[in-house]
């Protein structure tokens, strides 16, 4: 496929017009050579991924934007459709291929390619295709971006971030899983509804395992500075731990009910993976609920496991895991989250890169 890119070549020959369009100025020096250069490579040009494309462009977050997909007239048309708004985004170098050499040099590589589950079909088959996927995008994304940042937004998204640890021989902190930073969003949002209040001020996390089976820390949680259990309980205001748990199931739920709607998340992942690229990319030093390397945190031991916990980012990557006090039961959920996972991992066939 015809690589397209913002150029400053016309007319005969490739004729380069810039240098005659702008007078230099009298012993100008030239572009300083320290000058950051920020590239990010989103692979999957799916509903997903170019709502992350296009959420990454309209916050003005990098110079240089890669798309690479597999069909080349589906990439071509996206491509082409974001070129298209150049005169209302921040000036954005974009082009696509089915090649990844293209993505040679990126800071951050954000992976949403995946295989779609088929109605009756397992687990471990669906992460079986997946797997055969990923030993065909993350070598590549490796090779030409050796120094990059690989966050994964594939599901199953834990599996998915140690397979592409695995495949890519990279050190465990340049390896995020998108996680659970969008369930504590919603967590978050569902709180702030039942509360009234602004979903900023409330700071609440959903860990372990993205989907079904993850954890809301209600022991950690507090609005506006104040923990709202512990404040419930002062008050000696009743509460019943049948409601807690519907607010989980809720959040669970929440992206089947998007997904029944429409068809699919798109927005909500678009705004959640651009806000960790930001972080990433900025370094921020922010903490967010990303799927890490958490193998000898809080008891989880037997094998290398990758789940959402507290995790402090910024440029090299994961900067650390919040140290975040955890209930004994809290503790033990998270535990049986990785034993599940660590069951499914067994089973897979990695070469280590």
């Amino acid at each position: 496929m015809k690589k397209i890119e913002s150029s400053s070549t016309l007319g005969p020959g490739g004729l380069d017009i810039s240098r005659a369009f702008f007078k230099p100025i009298l012993n100008s020096a030239p572009p300083s050579p320290t000058k950051r250069h920020t590239k990010i490579s989103v692979i999957g040009a799916g509903n997903v991924g170019m709502a992350i494309a296009q959420t990454i462009l309209t916050q003005d977050l990098v110079d240089e934007l890669a798309l690479v997909d597999a069909k080349p007239e589906k990439l071509r048309g996206e491509m082409l459709d974001l070129q298209h708004a150049a005169a209302f985004l921040p000036r954005t170098k974009i082009h696509a291929s089915v090649d990844y050499s293209i993505t040679a040099g990126s800071d951050l590589c954000i992976v949403t390619a995946g295989a779609r589950q088929i109605p009756g079909e397992s687990r471990l088959n669906l992460i079986q295709r997946n797997l055969a996927l990923f030993k065909l995008i993350i070598p590549p994304l490796a090779r030409y971006s050796p120094d990059c940042i690989l966050l994964i937004v594939s599901n199953p998204v834990d599996v998915l971030t140690y397979v592409a640890w695995k495949l890519s021989g990279f050190p465990p902190n340049r390896v995020i899983g998108s996680g659970t930073n969008l369930d504590s969003s919603r967590f978050r949002f569902l709180l702030a509804d039942h509360l009234d209040v602004n979903a900023q001020d409330v700071q609440a996390y959903m860990v372990g395992e993205h989907g079904d089976s993850s954890v809301a820390l209600w022991s950690s949680i507090s609005v506006g500075g104040v923990p709202v259990l512990s404040f419930l309980e002062r008050q000696k205001i009743a509460y019943e731990k049948e409601t807690l748990e519907n607010i989980r199931k809720e959040v669970v739920e929440s992206a089947y009910e998007v997904i029944n709607l429409k068809g699919y998340t798109s927005w909500a992942i678009g705004y959640s993976a651009a806000n960790l690229a930001r972080s990433l990319l900025r370094d921020q030093r922010k903490i967010h609920p990303v799927s890490v390397l958490a193998t000898g945190l809080y008891g989880i031991d037997g094998g290398d496991v990758f789940l959402s916990l507290p995790a402090q980012l910024g440029r090299s990557g994961v900067m650390g895991v919040a140290n975040v006090e955890l209930t004994d039961w809290e503790a033990q959920q998270l535990r049986n989250a990785a034993t599940t996972i660590l069951e499914v991992q067994s089973q897979l066939e990695i070469e280590d890169h």
